[in-house]
């Protein structure tokens, strides 16, 4: 039976990394893989009244269909900076406005632009891995300075490095599942 203080030190080391988890997913979000997804726009700041503002704060962002991308700006003064963000942010799209709406017609990926994705998406996974194990190296550390100075029993810092380990092995798994599916994604054609 863990003790408060190995429980303590296990559900940190889960919140580790389940952290570095949550991040993978979110990164893996913004890949564009020739499907429009307005989460691409995520990390997209605008210029707006002098302040570098998100742009899903200044305008609406939609995919009316699989191929293109439409944001609805609350100030029509914004058209042009958001069309100027989009541009100067590299995303692979040519913005084009009719005064009310601005489109971007998402491009089919080259096979060349998806190994790219695909070799990104394994490293940022792997980096994900060493967080993952860095907590829960971590992790044990602290319960052997606990055995050592707050007299944590041998058995209980076993069992609570047996549940640490657990731990990892299940949210590794998960890493190599997210990063599966991406990659599956993006050879979709």
């Amino acid at each position: 039976m863990l003790t408060e203080r190995a429980k303590e030190i296990v559900s940190g080391a889960e919140a580790k990394m389940q952290d570095a988890l949550n991040f993978l997913g979110e990164d893996l979000k913004n890949y564009r893989v020739g499907k429009a997804n307005p989460a691409i726009f995520n990390n997209l700041m605008v210029d707006y009244y002098g302040s570098p503002t998100p742009v899903h704060q200044v305008a609406s962002i939609s995919a009316p269909d699989a191929k293109t991308l439409t944001l609805q700006p609350w100030e029509k003064s914004m058209i042009q900076k958001i069309e100027k963000a989009i541009i100067d942010a590299n995303l692979g799209f040519t913005p084009q406005n009719n005064g009310e709406i601005i489109r971007c017609n998402v491009p089919t990926l080259t096979e060349e632009r998806r190994r790219e994705l695909i070799k990104k998406a394994k490293a940022t996974g792997e980096n994900s891995k060493i967080t993952i194990r860095n907590a829960r190296r971590d992790a044990v550390d602290l319960l052997k300075k606990a055995q050592k100075n707050e007299g944590l029993s041998e058995d209980v810092q076993k069992e609570a490095e047996d549940e640490i380990q657990k731990l990892t092995d299940k949210k590794v798994k998960s890493v190599d599942e997210l990063v599966a599916a991406k990659e599956k994604e993006i050879l979709t054609v």
